[in-house]
């Protein structure tokens, strides 16, 4: 069980102490969420933050990128300092290839599927990620309601991933609350980013060790 604070809602003016603030109240990754304005209706980060801040912290950067056609910017985010880059199958045509590319870079592979998407979509490149991001919101701004019926797929991934000895971790993105948390996890999620409920607090501590309570 891993807790993913999406930076997305930090405070821009104060990037790296909301940064720092996350790590030592026990956050495990931090999460970037990279959007272009075309794939999602919204415009955050390129590669230039991620180099940013990649020295002022030692988690993993999982970095999710929201763009088209990412295979023409996965070298330079992998340049950056990701640990760890999400493509979206919908956000291309060679999916295959842009998880190549990823691992190629030796950067560890991820695919997300759009809550509208199905899993079946995804299918063919399971045996190569090593993270599979479900969208339990629309991508494209925080502090959404979580959307119920993602859980399925959630439990669909663990099922594939039993039956077949994968070793993809699950993730999911939006709405994130304790109590949302916990149904993801039942259901066979690993890695929860939670923006809004995290930083929405005085004390972002607290509200992460509240999702690791209702995760244990």
């Amino acid at each position: 069980m891993k807790i993913a604070p999406s930076i997305l809602s930090a405070d821009f003016a104060n990037l790296q102490t909301d940064i720092e603030r996350v790590e030592k109240g026990g956050a495990d990754y931090i999460h970037v969420d990279v959007m272009d304005g075309q794939f999602v209706p919204n415009i955050t980060f390129g590669a230039n933050v991620v180099q940013a801040i990649r020295p002022v912290t030692k988690l993993p950067l999982d970095v999710h990128l929201m763009i088209i056609n990412p295979e023409n910017y996965i070298a330079d985010f992998a340049k950056a300092g990701s640990d760890i880059i999400t493509v979206h199958v919908e956000s291309t045509v060679h999916i295959h290839r842009a998880i190549q590319m990823i691992k190629d870079l030796d950067v560890k592979a991820g695919v997300v599927v759009n809550p509208g998407t199905p899993i079946e979509m995804i299918k063919h490149v399971l045996p190569l990620v090593d993270q599979v991001l479900v969208m339990t919101v629309n991508p494209g701004f925080g502090g959404q309601s979580f959307i119920t019926e993602t859980v399925d797929k959630i439990a669909e991934l663990a099922e594939l991933r039993t039956a077949n000895n994968w070793n993809y971790q699950i993730e999911v993105d939006g709405g994130i609350v304790p109590e949302t948390a916990k149904i993801c996890q039942e259901a066979g999620a690993d890695v929860f980013v939670a923006g809004s409920y995290v930083y929405s607090a005085e004390d972002p501590a607290t509200q992460i060790d509240q999702l690791k309570k209702a995760l244990s």
